[in-house]
């Protein structure tokens, strides 16, 4: 039901679980891929997978902490697709930092990643964003929820949400929206489920972590027509572990 033939995807942390989803799920419905990671070796063996001709397809070392990285990568998919549709910040960080022994420096690293790092790829994409345009900006259950020992991690996913309506006023008629997903099977979640299973998916409607297909389906459905009168909204990929 959803086409993205003619479309362009630029995505950040295109290499970890629901990033390699959600290229999986928008080169299948015929969108050309403009991907970047901090690990482009890793990112190279990801996307073998894809099965994309070379002209779909273009990868590239990002590092969304830095500015310039994120006007290079929008530079090159300008230069091979002409243009940008659909925008995915997806890079982040996730570490495990109790609040009274956080340090300033695990603080700032999480924010630069989680939070500067949606700001930089938006603003960088600004220039090159073809007519309807959309962003679906990554957050998280943890924005609304909170996170024990994950406090700057649930900090910067709470700015993202805020960044996501604030855009959607300013930046109209591009449409941007957020996703939260909840407890998805991925490495960044496996150690939370290691400490924490049995009791979370006891508290979850659905009894089962989600997978990364099933939140790159929700973000294919934000970025498509089928969603062309949805922005400034959060959808709520969760399992009934946290209802709005």
């Amino acid at each position: 039901m959803i086409s993205f033939e003619g479309r362009v995807l630029l995505m950040s942390g295109a290499a970890g679980g629901i990033g390699l989803a959600t290229a999986r799920v928008f080169a299948h419905a015929g969108a050309s891929l403009a991907l970047g990671d901090l690990d482009e070796r890793r990112l190279e063996e990801a996307c073998a997978t894809l099965d994309l001709p070379a002209d779909r397809l273009l990868l590239a070392t990002h590092d969304v902490t830095d500015p310039e990285s994120s006007r290079k990568l929008v530079k090159q998919a300008q230069e091979k697709f002409g243009g940008v549709d659909v925008v995915v910040p997806n890079a982040g960080l996730y570490p495990t930092d109790p609040f009274a022994d956080m340090s300033a420096a695990s603080w700032s690293r999480t924010l630069a990643v989680n939070l500067d790092g949606v700001f930089h790829l938006c603003q960088a994409a600004l220039p090159a964003l073809r007519p309807d345009a959309s962003m679906v900006l990554v957050a998280s259950m943890a924005a609304h929820y909170g996170s024990p020992t994950h406090a700057h991690y649930a900090a910067a996913k709470g700015g993202v949400l805020s960044l996501a309506r604030s855009l959607a006023k300013e930046l109209a008629p591009v449409r941007v929206n957020a996703i939260s997903p909840g407890l998805i099977d991925t490495p960044m979640v496996r150690p939370l489920m290691q400490a924490r299973g049995p009791e979370l998916l006891n508290a979850t409607p659905l009894r089962r972590l989600g997978t990364p297909e099933e939140v790159a389906n929700c973000i294919a459905f934000l970025a498509s027509p089928l969603a062309s009168y949805v922005t400034g909204a959060t959808l709520h990929a969760n399992g009934g572990l946290y209802i709005a």
